[in-house]
């Protein structure tokens, strides 16, 4: 019996297969749920892709989203402290512990344990000069505790020892090789509340 494949079918399982915790079964599962419910999912969805994919980016000084018409969160306001992350993803986790009330810094990655080359891609000039113009007093490395984190972390610390910040990191209850994002909200809590300062080599 012959397989009455449709191109766009095809491609779009393709590309949602791709998205994180997806694979070509659940793909197909949610192609056919959207198929089945043109007006109520595709037509709004497709509308609100279009939205995000034009206004949405993501802010040159801080990493995190905003919109093409507004501030960045991080021009709003004056504050004292800033939580530093590897992605949009670990921010999300912490901010619904509700531990953390402040602003964030999003790095967009790691460094390499391994490598010579240290900035590539990251956000890690905008972050001293947040941290020199507004009078930042602490900043919370939230890394994760994996190698490439503890680099990251290291490397963070090292380019702020000059100036007078206190630099604390992530205290009991973060294992050895965890992700940020992977971590449950007890945990986290734990690891805010008992932050503690960086000591230097």
């Amino acid at each position: 019996m012959a397989n009455n494949n449709v191109k766009e079918i095809e491609d779009l399982i393709k590309i949602i297969s791709r998205l994180p915790g997806l694979g070509p079964k659940s793909a197909k599962r949610i192609v056919l749920k959207l198929i089945n419910n043109r007006d109520e999912l595709v037509k709004p969805l497709t509308n609100t892709l279009a939205q995000v994919y034009k206004n949405v980016i993501k802010c040159k000084n801080c990493g995190n989203l905003k919109s093409n018409n507004l501030k960045c969160v991080c021009e709003n306001g004056i504050y004292d402290k800033i939580c530093v992350v590897e992605n949009i993803a670990d921010m999300w986790v912490i901010e619904n512990t509700g531990i953390y009330k402040g602003h964030y810094h999003i790095l967009g990655g790691t460094l390499p344990a391994l490598e010579s080359k240290k900035n590539d891609g990251l956000l890690l000039s905008s972050l001293i000069n947040r941290v020199k113009n507004n009078s930042i007093q602490e900043v919370i490395l939230a890394t994760s505790a994996t190698v490439e984190g503890q680099t990251t972390a290291h490397y963070i610390q090292d380019s702020l020892k000059d100036l007078k910040v206190k630099i604390s990191k992530l205290a009991q209850g973060l294992p050895v090789g965890g992700e940020i994002e992977f971590l449950d909200d007890g945990t986290l809590f734990s690891a805010f509340k008992n932050r503690g300062p960086v000591v230097g080599d």
